[in-house]
Order: structure tokens, then C-alpha cells, then sequence
């Protein structure tokens, strides 16, 4: 079953001879439960792809499915529950909130989804303890490492079992032992059924998925 469907996407700044393609002519399917790997130096446009496959920008042609669903036809309140409902995100920065503990920072998407105070609480601090940090559930972002704060990252992506999750340089902010292990977090979320898109410029990172393709100047190439 495909989860993801782009066709001939395209994404278009300015006019003229300044002009920018950030996309030009995307075309990708991804199958439910794979792994793929989006490579691409700074520039190339995946972080553009990342932002509509996410549904967080809207090209300025081409069509988008997910799950079998018109994507750019719907209104912004409906692009906003698929994007809580459906899509989990993972950031090089993290993007924790500082004033929350571990474990309000992952009860945060089931918040947003109206699961009651005692399931979400349940439901968080089970991913917690599925990432390794059942003891930071009241630990502040400040208070962990880098690699823990990632890992807090994934399980606030992931609690809400997405259909697909998002990660976009994941590793990159982390030294050597923290990003093997996010990776190896990665790859058991991925073995148990969740679709993941992993966007990178690190070739090394990108081995780690069963397809990769390549951004080159705003165009997809073929797929490894």
C-alpha cells in the first residue's frame, strides 16, 4: 500500500530571471513501512520536500496523496489534524519546550489530539521508557544531554503512533555515540511497522535505510 504519492511537484520563489526551483518536478511513491533515506547537500531542496511532504508548505503545483488522500484541496484546520493525526516530526534542534519536563514534552501531540489526562500520561511515559529515559520523565530539556534531549524528540514524534514519522538531519547535532544510538532507535521504530523518511546530507546516515534517492538542483534522482 503506498502511503505517500507526489506527482510532479514543483516549488517556485520569485520571477523571472531570479527565479528559484526548490522543486522541480518531484515525482516519489513511498510504500507503508519503508524506510527512506532523502539525501542532498545544503541547497538542494529537501528540506522543501521535507516541508511539503509534511504538509507544512503548499508547491506551487503538482498533486500530493497521503494515504490515498488529496492533500492541497484541504483547509488549513484539516491540513493541521492530518498533521497531528498522521505525520510525526524529528528535528536537528529538537525543538523541546524548556519550561516542560520529558514527559510533558511527549504528551504534548496527545494534548492536541483530545486523549484524556490519565491515557496520555500513561501513553508518554511508556514511549519514554521505549527510548530509554523512563528515569527523566521530570527532567527539563536543560537537564539532559543532546542525545537524550533527541531521543525525548522521538518519542514526542512517535507516542501518537503516526502513520509516518519525519526526520529531518536527526544526527546532526549530536557527537558520534549519541547519533548511533538515535539511529538505532530509527531502525527499531522502522521494524515495527512505522513508515520513516529520513532527510540527510550524510551518505554514512543514509545507508542505514532500505531506499535512498537523491536531491540534486530541486530534482529527484534515482532511486539506490
Amino acid at each position: 500500500m503506498q502511503v505517500i504519492e507526489l506527482c510532479n511537484i514543483c516549488k517556485y520563489y520569485g520571477a523571472g530571471e531570479t527565479q528559484v526551483r526548490a522543486l522541480d518536478g518531484v515525482s516519489l511513491s513511498v510504500e507503508a513501512g519503508e524506510f527512506l533515506a532523502i539525501v542532498g547537500r545544503s541547497g538542494s531542496g529537501k528540506s522543501t520536500l521535507m516541508n511539503v511532504l509534511g504538509c507544512l508548505d503548499v508547491p506551487t503545483a503538482g498533486e500530493y496523496r497521503l494515504e490515498g488522500r488529496s492533500v492541497f484541496s484541504l483547509s488549513q484546520g484539516a491540513l493541521s489534524a492530518i498533521r497531528n493525526r498522521y505525520i510525526g516530526f524529528i528535528f536537528q534542534r529538537f525543538f523541546l519546550l524548556p519550561t516542560l519536563t520529558a514527559l510533558e514534552n511527549v504528551e504534548l501531540p496527545l494534548i492536541y489530539a483530545g486523549v484524556g489526562k490519565q491515557k496520555r500520561r500513561e501513553m508518554a511515559r511508556a514511549m519514554l521508557e521505549r527510548v530509554g529515559l523512563f528515569d527523566r520523565l521530570s527532567h527539563y530539556p536543560a537537564q539532559m544531554s543532546g542525545g537524550q534531549q533527541q531521543r525525548v524528540a522521538i518519542a514526542r514524534a512517535a507516542v501518537g503512533r503516526p502513520a509516518v514519522l519525519l526526520a529531518d538531519e536527526p544526527t546532526g547535532n549530536l557527537d558520534a555515540a549519541s547519533g548511533e544510538a538515535v539511529m538505532s532507535l530509527l531502525k527499531e521504530l522502522h521494524a515495527g511497522g512505522t513508515t520513516l523518511l529520513l532527510i540527510t546530507h550524510d551518505r554514512a546516515v543514509a545507508a542505514a535505510a532500505e531506499r535512498r534517492v537523491e536531491m540534486r538542483a530541486g530534482k529527484l534522482q534515482k532511486s539506490e
